[in-house]
């Protein structure tokens, strides 16, 4: 039992550990050259909950041009009211199977912790209030926010030169979820891709979020 106890202590103090150095130890190491302040006229979110990330980007006209291939699918990219494009990324089953908390399920949970094929949800926003503690907001440049929507689009699985969407698959009537490039595991999940997404628009991040928490606090020490 005492043998047992030491182990799992050990185990836990490493994870601490890592997780302390992913946070505080930037990526890159080097700042990049940000852009002033008269150029930073574009503002991006940071939006999060107990376990998961999204990204928020402005909906205007660039945006929605270069993302008309969402629109192509049917997802209402155009909508009067929006003023947000939210996107993250996650594992399957995870994602697909738990809207909330109380419809969660072993399996999915299970999938998670393992490995599992990925997808992109995409939703719109109308107003997001600020200050909150669930929003960090960023501003950035034109080829900083150009950067980000190169990202995101990249991770779009395409078929013939389209993206795949999900069939029947949504929290609501606005939002859907699409075929993503790569695989999610407990440690390299939906936040270290969220984290990644912030880098492609020239912001620092911890060296490895794979919590919430980590990436909140690590974008506010170095950004």
């Amino acid at each position: 039992m005492r043998t047992g106890i030491r182990w799992f202590l050990r185990i836990a103090f490493l994870l601490v550990l890592l997780v302390a150095c992913g946070t505080f130890i930037p990526r890159p190491l080097i700042a990049p050259v940000k852009a002033s302040s008269a150029a930073a006229t574009h503002r991006i979110l940071l939006l999060s909950g107990p376990i998961h990330t999204d990204i928020a980007i402005p909906l205007d006209e660039e945006t929605r041009a270069a993302f008309s291939f969402l629109a192509d699918t049917g997802f209402p990219l155009g909508h009067p009211d929006a003023e947000w494009l939210i996107v993250g990324w996650g594992g399957r089953a995870f994602y697909l199977e738990t809207p909330t908390w109380a419809e969660l399920k072993p399996l999915p949970v299970l999938r998670a912790l393992t490995i599992d094929r990925s997808v992109l949800h995409v939703d719109l926003a109308g107003h997001i209030s600020e200050p909150q503690a669930s929003v960090a907001a960023f501003d950035i440049g034109d080829d900083q926010l150009a950067g980000l929507r190169n990202f995101i689009s990249d991770s779009f699985v395409r078929d013939a030169g389209s993206v795949v969407p999900i069939p029947d698959a949504g929290y609501g009537e606005i939002d859907r979820f699409f075929e993503a490039k790569g695989y999610f595991n407990a440690l390299f999940g939906c936040n270290t891709w969220t984290a990644a997404a912030l880098r492609s628009a020239g912001l620092r991040t911890g060296l490895w979020n794979p919590f919430p928490q980590s990436l909140r606090l690590s974008v506010a020490v170095y950004n």
